[in-house]
């Protein structure tokens, strides 16, 4: 079996400089760096985690918490997260909440227990004990998607207000003006920014809002396809939808077809996020959609800097607002008064 002695004679250097490029102290220059972990690939050298782990008081383990892993949302971020992980010799084990904070803590919980290195969490909970039991964890944390007020931790999220003002803007373009927002989880910080956009470009286009269209789907497919349902079935229906999320989305695009209507002959349909198999979905849906790639790379630099430093808490909070791109489908088309296209 290879050991740390072997690697050093490869790499050249001596064994302390191996020690401190295998524990990621920081104090070996990149070249050198690479050279030893090139060198402990050639040997065939793995680190004990767990001697390391009783060594360095943490272990090689980065948390991430979710509130639903069968989102594609989440799906590909932890992709993005696991990729950059694995480069820095670090694995990333993944949790779902199921958008329950009292789930938020209890993960936390176990995860501190098992002295990970850190954690990427996308929070759920607010409030001054949600707040207080987050923050009194040592363990670095990266916040990613929904923001809590109060907690002093780098947060990683897009402008929410901007997507949904895309989409409202997008289908008043088309001549829309009774338009339906159904909303996700109430209180949680992207359902209220994303409601905000609708609410705030709708005023700025001199638009009122029936607010009796503006229901609550809580980012789940089934309560989505429900209200979808309510809305369509009334005598006064909207003429288009945005829905604030994609598993939203889908739930009101299986409301739209068991009731035999069409999309957009019948309603036109936006939605934040992309939704899976969206290039074979008929009509392809006009989306506002995420920079993941960027929400991922940003949130887990943070992340291992943290870790790598010996006062991680010397960091200053960071923030970084990601700008979401619009996506035109086919799912979008004038009310059946109107025939001017955009």
């Amino acid at each position: 079996m290879a050991t740390i002695r072997d690697v050093a004679k490869l790499a050249g250097v001596s064994i302390s400089t191996v020690s401190l490029a295998l524990n990621e102290t920081g104090k070996v220059n990149e070249d050198t760096y690479q050279r030893i972990w090139q060198a402990a690939r050639d040997v065939g050298y793995v680190a004990n985690p767990v001697a390391q782990s009783l060594k360095s008081g943490r272990s090689r383990l980065i948390g991430m918490i979710v509130g639903d892993i069968s989102n594609p949302f989440f799906g590909k971020i932890l992709q993005e997260v696991e990729r950059y992980a694995i480069e820095k010799n670090h694995l990333v084990i993944v949790s779902e909440s199921r958008a329950d904070p009292e789930r938020d803590l209890a993960i936390l919980e176990q995860l501190s227990g098992q002295r990970v290195a850190g954690v990427i969490l996308s929070p759920h909970g607010r409030g001054r004990e949600y707040v207080e039991r987050i923050s009194s964890y040592r363990m670095p944390i990266v916040m990613l998607d929904h923001k809590v007020e109060g907690i002093d931790a780098d947060f990683i999220g897009s402008d929410n207000v901007l997507a949904s003002a895309m989409l409202t803007e997008h289908l008043i373009r088309w001549g829309h003006t009774r338009i339906a927002h159904i909303a996700g989880i109430t209180g949680l910080w992207t359902a209220e920014q994303r409601m905000k956009g609708f609410y705030d470009t709708m005023a700025a286009s001199g638009l009122p809002v029936d607010d009796s269209l503006v229901v609550r789907g809580e980012y789940d497919g089934d309560l989505s396809y429900t209200q979808a349902m309510r809305l369509l079935t009334r005598p006064d229906r909207p003429t288009a939808i945005l829905a604030a999320n994609n598993i939203t989305a889908l739930g009101v695009l299986q409301a739209i077809n068991d009731l035999g209507l069409k999309c957009p002959a019948d309603i036109s349909l936006t939605c934040i996020d992309d939704v899976p198999w969206s290039n074979v979905i008929s009509p392809r849906l006009t989306m506002a959609v995420q920079s993941i790639d960027e929400i991922a790379r940003v949130a887990s630099k943070w992340l291992l800097e943290r870790i790598s430093s010996r006062t991680p808490e010397a960091i200053a909070a960071r923030e970084h607002i990601v700008d979401p791109r619009l996506l035109i489908g086919q799912s979008c088309a004038a009310p059946a008064q109107f025939s001017t296209k955009v």
